[in-house]
């Protein structure tokens, strides 16, 4: 049994949580026993030491945080099962952007804080990942950031609009009414950075722009902020073109899941064909975030492994049953010869 004491009483209630639900959290994740009592927990169970460590670093990050969720405790988790919890701790450095309301926004993980520094380094950033992983809230919050302290004269925003085998002029309204549906996903973050009267502002004199990839054609985007949004939906043709937009003073960062391309008729998809061709580019990042990576409900990181483990059982099955078939090949070529003599 191993004990902790706890000085502090406010990082004490910071760490255990309302209701005491983060020590349940981690007793539940780890499978140990965590008492507390005068103070000091005690915690008993066979990753007792990895309990320790998590608490440690909760009381640590308490001086930069006072608030915590249980998407950062399953990360400091995953970080001491690997002996690096002291790592969280470096993700509170400096804030990456601050709310309309004042509040600062740090990276949640050491993906993601690969990924801003990235963006803030490259001209053009791939960002790829499963979703959760934040990687279009961070472009567009940084964005929106960068354009409040006047390092960009505008945003532009685009996806390209092949989800549900829709067609944009079918769709009913403007062309904000049919675009809406597409990029509906990007606009949290314009609001929680911006604020609802400054969006709608930028919005009315196009200092954001929002529009569907093909109205990128024969453009030259200067002194923008470019998100291009679920880009592996877009062609080798369309990914070209919308590289080429890139003007002075500008950068693009694109964002998409490899793993769930809508793209029919299994046509190439353009994000994994311009990674391929620009990974050694220099002053292209490319960042691929993974699983760990993942801020939402713990549910998704799940989901995602339970897919790619049904995926993987789905590949093993087809290469045995393509092995069995090649030896029934051999089996009957072997007979014929047979016969023959």
């Amino acid at each position: 049994m191993l004990k902790k004491e706890i000085h502090n009483f406010e990082s004490l209630n910071f760490i255990v949580g309302k209701f005491d639900e983060n020590i349940k959290h981690i007793m539940e994740i780890l499978e140990v026993e965590i008492s507390l009592k005068d103070g000091a927990f005690s915690i008993d169970g066979e990753k007792a030491d990895i309990a320790k460590r998590v608490l440690d670093t909760l009381e640590s990050l308490y001086e930069n945080t006072k608030e915590i969720d249980f998407n950062s405790i399953d990360y400091i988790i995953e970080l001491a099962n690997n002996h690096k919890e002291n790592e969280a701790l470096n993700l509170r450095d400096k804030p990456i952007a601050y709310t309309a309301d004042g509040k600062s926004l740090y990276p949640k993980t050491l993906g993601q804080k690969f990924y801003i520094e990235s963006i803030m380094k490259n001209d053009i950033v791939f960002g790829t990942g499963p979703a959760g992983t934040g990687k279009t809230y961070l472009a567009v919050a940084l964005a929106a950031h960068s354009l409040r302290n006047k390092q960009f004269e505008r945003i532009i925003l685009t996806r390209p609009a092949v989800e549900a085998g829709e067609n944009l002029g079918f769709l009913p309204g403007d062309l904000q009414e049919k675009v809406d549906p597409y990029l509906r996903p990007i606009y949290d973050a314009l609001f929680e950075i911006l604020g609802g009267e400054k969006y709608t502002k930028y919005i009315e004199k196009k200092i954001i722009e929002i529009a569907p990839l093909a109205y990128m054609r024969g453009r030259t985007l200067d002194n923008s902020f470019i998100v291009l949004d679920e880009a592996q939906n877009t062609t080798p043709e369309q990914m070209k073109m919308f590289l080429t937009r890139l003007g002075y003073s500008s950068k693009m960062v694109i964002t998409g899941d490899l793993t769930q391309t809508d793209l029919q008729n299994g046509k190439i998809s353009g994000l994994h064909h311009a990674i391929k061709i620009l990974k050694h580019t220099k002053g292209i990042g490319i960042v691929e975030m993974q699983k760990v990576d993942i801020v939402r409900h713990p549910l998704v990181r799940k989901v995602i492994e339970a897919y790619e483990d049904f995926d993987e059982r789905e590949r093993t099955r087809k290469e045995e049953k393509k092995k069995e078939k090649e030896k029934e090949k051999e089996a009957h070529g072997l007979e014929g010869d047979s016969k023959d003599e």
